[in-house]
């Protein structure tokens, strides 16, 4: 919903109603994940995806309804492959998708949700898609670390589901929990599908070179804030690297130190080490070795680079269950030869850990394509797996 705000809030200040289409569940080959959003206005413009194309007409019609009678529905769109091209999926997955109206009325925390989002703060929204009464259907509560707004009809409701959507929020997960009516800890009565909008997850990449520019450009294209840090100011410069949030001339360690302080390093964070020089690297990964669990360490290296670098690792005192973190040389075997081809390399390694790909050929696969969520990850107390 994040990229519909726009359409929805501009709507709203005109006095108008929109309807909001979200996956909220798939099931098997789905072609879009949970949270992905379409809308339709009233004068009959849609914007967004819920399929990918194959069931937006029928939401199109659930949601033209839904302006006119005000009434949120929940509807499922799956299809077997042999019948393809009836209404629904053509990859042969299924999804419930939640259609509900939305204007000032129905949804005044709308302007404060996307104030939250603009300015970078975790915020999530949970709502009421299966309820006995239906009133509650279509119900709003807002949540943040630290405060709740709106409500979904009871007090035990909005205090369980604030709980829940606490560690959903840290991890910047959407999902669908499932509660007795009134909040209760039961299997079925109420769902309540909770809506996750985390800033984006960093990528940290240490080494103003050549594929550290291609990295910075690939990983904004896949939605990272990206920052390029290396202590030569010659080469750590605005210019060389425009796709990057920030450049950053300081010591590689030095400055993963200051962002752990900062709290700018989490359990979502990709840190790509790219600068193959051990008075850089050695430091800089014992600091990320020792510090926070992250996503995915990479470090870029020939294998007799690589075997140095374990060396100086070890003598430093980095244990062989941190150094099993480590993925170095970095990147899957694709025959990259390009800064860009080496980038697709790495990018496609951290999106593999992020998701539990195998990084086989598809077609030698039988299972399905998508995987499901990742849970968050289980921490210890310091903060490591």
């Amino acid at each position: 919903m994040r990229d519909l705000l726009s359409v929805l809030l501009a709507e709203g200040e005109a006095g108008r109603t929109t309807a909001l289409a979200t996956v909220v569940r798939t099931f098997d080959s789905a072609p879009r994940p949970p949270g992905a959003g379409m809308l339709v206005t009233e004068a009959g413009t849609v914007t967004g995806s819920v399929s990918g194309g194959c069931v937006e007409g029928a939401v199109f019609e659930l949601g033209s309804q839904c302006i006119r009678d005000g009434v949120p529905v929940l509807a499922r769109y799956g299809v077997s492959d042999d019948d393809a091209f009836a209404v629904g999926l053509t990859c042969g997955g299924t999804i419930d998708v939640f259609v509900e109206p939305v204007s000032r009325a129905t949804f005044p925390e709308l302007a404060a949700l996307d104030t939250a989002i603009r300015a970078g703060q975790p915020i999530g929204v949970a709502t009421i898609i299966e309820h006995p009464d239906p009133a509650r259907i279509g119900a709003h509560l807002v949540v943040t670390a630290v405060s709740s707004s709106g409500s979904l009809g009871s007090t035990r409701a909005d205090q369980a589901v604030a709980d829940d959507a606490l560690g959903l929020l840290a991890a910047g997960r959407s999902t669908t929990l499932t509660y007795g009516p009134e909040g209760e800890r039961l299997d079925s009565g109420m769902s309540v599908f909770f809506a996750a909008f985390a800033p984006a997850p960093r990528l940290l990449v240490f080494g103003a070179i050549d594929f550290a520019s291609a990295l910075s450009r690939l990983g904004a294209f896949l939605g990272y804030r990206v920052t390029v840090c290396d202590a030569r100011p010659v080469f750590a410069t605005a210019a060389r690297f425009p796709d990057a949030e920030k450049v950053i001339v300081a010591w590689p360690h030095d400055y993963y130190m200051d962002q752990i302080r900062t709290g700018g390093i989490d359990a979502r964070s990709v840190v790509c080490v790219l600068t193959h020089d051990p008075k850089f690297d050695v430091p800089l990964l014992e600091t990320v070795l020792r510090g926070p669990t992250v996503a995915y360490i990479g470090a870029m290296g020939s294998r007799r680079t690589h075997d140095d670098r374990v060396r100086r690792l070890r003598d430093a005192g980095i244990s062989e269950d941190h150094l099993a973190a480590l993925r170095s040389p970095v990147g899957l075997d694709l025959g990259a030869r390009t800064p860009e081809e080496t980038a697709v390399s790495i990018a496609a390694e951290f999106i593999s850990e992020a998701w539990g790909g195998s990084n086989l050929p598809l077609r030698l696969l039988r299972e399905r394509i998508h995987h499901d969520d990742v849970p968050p990850l289980a921490l210890d107390a310091t903060g490591r797996r």
